[in-house]
């Protein structure tokens, strides 16, 4: 664990490990959506698991703290983020977490009413799929243009560091 530590800094450390509860939930999000259908899934073998990890993970973070850490640039240490590296580092989160959205939404839904309705030239449902083909679209560039800025935000808070050195 302390490797780790040293290797992404804290909160680099916090937020890879919150992997561990953060994926169990989102299976019990998406099993208790298909649950009542299928009968197959049981999500509360997923949401059990997600709750033990959650305390696992809270259980990691108190000890975080008495971890030595060498100092030097991270990438994901907030502490260490200029104003605008965090701006778009949330902005990449932000667009991130809407692009999930869009993809447990997608995958949990039945489409094939909107796609006969579409078929048939129904107008709201064209713009209802238009919409969603939009929301898609500006979340993909907003990832993809968010990662941009903020990677070349640390950059610049890397090559800065380096000349103070």
């Amino acid at each position: 664990m302390n490797r780790y530590v040293d290797r992404f800094g804290r909160t680099g450390f916090a937020a890879l490990t919150s992997l561990i509860w953060f994926i169990p939930m989102a299976a019990w999000a998406g099993s208790s959506d298909l649950s009542p259908i299928d009968k197959t899934a049981y999500p509360w073998v997923a949401l059990s698991i997600g709750v033990v990890m959650f305390a696992v993970w809270l259980f990691l973070l108190t000890r975080l703290q008495k971890i030595p850490v060498t100092p030097r640039q991270r990438r994901l240490d907030i502490a260490q983020m200029s104003k605008p590296e965090r701006r778009w580092t949330l902005a990449l989160i932000a667009f991130g977490a809407g692009l999930i959205a869009w993809l447990n939404a997608a995958a949990t839904v039945d489409w094939a009413p909107l796609g006969g309705a579409v078929k048939d030239g129904s107008t709201g449902a064209i713009l209802f799929a238009g919409a969603l083909a939009t929301y898609l679209l500006v979340m993909i560039a907003g990832v993809v243009f968010s990662w941009l800025k903020a990677r070349r935000a640390y950059q610049a808070r890397k090559a800065a560091a380096q000349t103070l050195e």
